[in-house]
């Protein structure tokens, strides 16, 4: 069973912030608690996709919900160990404000002896209109 610290944080939470990934992309770990993580990636210039509109490319929000996903599934209280992505579906519902962070929220709402569900959300500072949402499968560790 996964522990908690006395913060609320599961101890893999390090991990994610060092991805180098996530690191390159400036992404944040705030949440990972049974199984759910809340992650950010600030507005940069080196991750726009259209230097028009100054929207982040749509890869850079990939990835964030990706993270986001595989450390929803790590930190669920029935996995024991590390995840990989089996499947992501991401349905893009607008671009991202530009200059504005962009927050992943995800959740692990089923897990299986190997594999775990989850769905996320993509936002940014207008909560009530997703950038993006996902579904997902991701291998687990079981007990």
């Amino acid at each position: 069973m996964s522990s908690i610290n006395d913060d609320g944080n599961h101890p893999g939470m390090q991990f994610f912030r060092e991805l180098p990934h996530a690191v390159a992309l400036g992404m944040t770990a705030h949440v990972m608690k049974d199984g759910r993580a809340e992650m950010a990636m600030p507005w940069d210039q080196k991750l726009v996709g259209d230097p028009e509109s100054g929207v982040i490319h749509g890869g850079a929000v990939s990835a964030l919900m990706d993270t986001c996903c595989g450390a929803a599934a790590m930190c669920h209280p029935e996995s024991v160990g590390g995840t990989a992505t089996i499947a992501l579906r991401i349905d893009y519902m607008r671009p991202a404000t530009p200059g504005q962070t962009i927050r992943a929220r995800a959740e692990c709402y089923h897990i299986t002896r190997s594999v775990a569900f989850v769905r996320a959300t993509a936002l940014d500072d207008d909560d009530d209109r997703p950038v993006a949402t996902a579904t997902g499968t991701f291998t687990v560790e079981g007990k």
